[in-house]
């Protein structure tokens, strides 16, 4: 088959789900994964032909897809921070406001780290702590972007954690000359455990913060397939978490540090009172690229 045939039909098939223009981008990231094609090339190759004994695999993706399966659980992967990390069902898929939640804290490790540079050999690694890991998708990108950065991972889910450590950047991290992250399994709810990794420079995280009755208002794709446990949180109490990440950064982070949470949007200052509250000195509201209230950051 034709791959402009085989695009045409199947973005056609994804119609009733996506839009048309994401519903190509869906089936070119399936074709990109498969069999290596890229956006232009039945543009470059309008005769390029699906090497027959990939078509049934591509059927059978394609299939999934039209059940409204997420395209990054289909093939495995996301792309995420300029990093290809493995995904399934158990994981929230990485998003790009997370991407800009990374980009800040990147930007605030290094300037620590080149504050840190005078002592030499000496120096104390950037230390950082991401609460609610998921796939390891935030933790390792600080691991990956800071170099020398000692993290630390959490969540609860042991599918969570075994994907979190399941990463395949054993090459990379060598390459740069850092360190793996720990991940550790924890209820991040239970604010008072035992927990003996020190202090942190920077605390991080991407909690639970989408009401039960936005449920209505959200895909198919991410209702019937994103773990719930990680997205949704009672109408009558929407905060719980980062009331727990406030009594968590009182524990653990650092004088000087810094902490980065995603939020839900309509509830900004709310949350920023949270950390209010709990005595942090500076307690603002980032907005993200569409202007929208998307994350609070604090300090001590």
């Amino acid at each position: 088959m034709l791959l402009a045939e085989f695009i045409k039909t199947n973005v056609a098939a994804l119609k009733e789900l996506y839009p048309e223009a994401e519903a190509k981008s869906i089936i070119l990231m399936l074709l990109e994964a498969r069999i290596g094609t890229k956006s232009y090339t039945p543009i470059v190759e309008p005769s390029y032909e699906i090497p027959s004994d990939r078509l049934a695999g591509l059927e059978a993706d394609v299939a999934r897809l039209v059940k409204g399966e997420p395209v990054q659980y289909v093939i495995g992967t996301m792309d995420f921070c300029g990093f290809k990390f493995k995904v399934d069902s158990s994981v929230l898929i990485p998003r790009p406001e997370t991407e800009f939640l990374c980009k800040q804290a990147i930007k605030t490790g290094r300037q620590v780290q080149r504050m840190r540079t005078a002592y030499g050999k000496s120096a104390e690694p950037v230390r950082i702590l991401d609460l609610c890991t998921g796939s390891g998708n935030i933790a390792w990108t600080m691991a990956l972007s800071i170099p020398g950065a000692k993290v630390v991972g959490v969540d609860i889910s042991d599918d969570a954690l075994n994907i979190a450590k399941g990463q395949d950047f054993a090459d990379l991290i060598k390459e740069k000359e850092g360190f793996a992250p720990i991940f550790v399994k924890a209820d991040v709810l239970d604010a008072e455990q035992a927990f003996d990794y020190g202090e942190f420079d920077l605390i991080l995280s991407n909690p639970p913060y989408i009401k039960s009755s936005e449920k209505e208002t959200m895909r198919k794709n991410v209702l019937e397939y994103e773990p719930q446990l990680a997205l949704f949180v009672p109408d009558d109490d929407p905060l719980l978490f980062y009331r727990a990440i406030a009594l968590w950064s009182k524990r653990f982070l650092a004088e000087g540090g810094k902490g980065l949470t995603e939020i839900n949007e309509s509830l900004g200052p709310d949350t920023k009172e949270v950390f209010k509250s709990e005595g942090f000195s500076q307690s603002d509201i980032m907005k993200d690229f569409f202007d929208k209230n998307r994350y609070i950051i604090y300090s001590k």
